[in-house]
């Protein structure tokens, strides 16, 4: 019985520890199997050689099948992680987190059509999908030029871009951009409004408001579309002040203020065919005359209703041989539209003085609008040569044909005056 623990064993080599041993445990297991009887150890050599014991020993050091951990930092229960690994690691979590931050990027979660209103760009003929993305950034349509060019170019729709004017916002998605683009784009025109009375200085400030190039004052000096001499000028006209007619104007992409000179030309000749100057001719008005008369009415004037009430007021001064004493004239002179005068200003040294000077001032003082020309043509029929402002009204007048009337009509708005510490209007 007991030889029988190697008549099954495998042949081995009876002068190789190693292979003694594996068949020590196969005995060892068929043992177990048959009743858990312990094999007689097998023999072996009485005296191992160098070769054995260096075998054995390396099996007992850490080498191959050894049952002991190793404690040399590289392995078993003391295991830390290397450098090679740490740093592999981490640009494992750079390169994640440049790809969530790429994901934002380009797709933009939470970006839409953009935040204000709407305004027009004109995207030049032949740019390139980077020049047009370089002039949506700078105009603050989209964040990011690249990216727009990589939208462009992922979606398919680099040549699918239509050059014109086409209309954004600010800050909108790349893609909501790309869809503007890609429609046909839209004739656009200039709105230009000129309020009425206004100078051709004032004007010229809101010609620059809108963005219409060009040079509105040396524009308007002159034209061939209209010579003031043929409207009664007689030479007195150093530039087109009181013919540029004020309105609505829309201008095609690529007009200039000379442009726009001449539409207010036309308009002022449009208009001024329409109105009746009998009466003004009665009074040896012609229409210079008549539109410098509407000039002054255009600033005295709040109310519409006095618009001929105040034209007979001048008149009435003009037949009587009185100064018109209209603060606006003086305005003009000094170009201060909305300062207080000094009183340096109101004793000014010139022909647009009308404290100092009697009669009419050689030339309009702004640009006056249809009704006003209409009311300087055809005055109201009355008497009456003064008026000082209505205390608690917006802008009205107290009229009077009286200095004694007119006195205590100035008493009245001096009196509310000092109690309202300043202008008694209620404006």
């Amino acid at each position: 019985m007991p030889d029988r623990w190697f008549e099954d064993a495998p042949e081995h080599d009876p002068d190789d520890p190693e292979a003694v041993e594996r068949a020590l445990r196969r005995q060892e297991r068929a043992a177990r199997r048959q009743g858990g009887k312990k094999p007689k150890p097998a023999k072996t050599p009485k005296a191992a050689g160098p070769r054995s014991r260096s075998r054995l020993g390396s099996r007992t050091s850490g080498g191959r099948g050894s049952l002991t951990p190793r404690r040399d930092g590289r392995g078993g229960s003391g295991h830390r992680p290397s450098r090679g690994r740490l740093i592999a690691v981490g640009a494992a979590g750079l390169v994640s987190l440049l790809f969530v931050w790429f994901l934002f990027a380009f797709f933009q979660p939470g970006k839409g059509d953009g935040d204000g209103d709407p305004f027009n760009v004109k995207v030049p003929a032949g740019a390139s999908v980077t020049d047009i993305g370089s002039q949506l950034a700078g105009e603050g349509v989209i964040s990011n030029a690249k990216m727009f060019e990589l939208k462009a170019t992922v979606t398919g729709k680099r040549s699918k871009l239509f050059f014109g004017n086409h209309f954004f916002r600010k800050n909108m998605s790349y893609s909501a951009a790309l869809d503007e683009l890609g429609k046909q784009p839209q004739k656009v025109t200039i709105t230009v409004t000129i309020p009425e009375g206004l100078s051709r200085s004032e004007t010229a400030d809101v010609v620059a408001a809108a963005k219409l190039p060009g040079d509105y004052m040396a524009d308007s000096v002159k034209s061939d579309e209209l010579d003031p001499d043929d409207y009664g000028a007689d030479g007195k006209a150093k530039n087109l002040e009181g013919f540029l007619f004020p309105a609505t104007y829309e201008l095609k992409p690529g007009s200039d203020t000379k442009d726009l000179v001449d539409q207010q030309l036309q308009a002022f000749k449009d208009n001024i065919a329409g109105v009746d100057m009998k009466q003004a001719r009665k009074k040896n008005l012609n229409v210079y005359d008549v539109l410098t008369i509407a000039s002054m009415v255009e600033r005295e004037v709040q109310v519409p209703k006095e618009r001929k009430t105040v034209a007979a007021v001048i008149y009435n001064r003009l037949k009587r041989s009185e100064p018109l004493f209209i603060d606006a004239t003086i305005r003009f002179a000094v170009d201060n539209w909305t300062d207080p005068l000094t009183e340096s200003d109101l004793a000014v040294d010139s022909p647009y003085n009308t404290r100092t000077n009697q009669g009419l001032p050689p030339g309009p003082i702004g640009n006056p609008g249809l009704a006003s020309i209409k009311a300087a043509a055809n005055p109201e029929k009355t008497d009456v040569w003064l008026y000082v402002v209505k205390p608690g009204t917006c802008g009205e007048h107290v009229f009077s044909s009286s200095l004694k009337e007119h006195n205590r009509n100035v008493e009245k708005y001096q009196k509310a005056q000092e109690e309202a510490g300043g202008s008694p209007d209620s404006c």
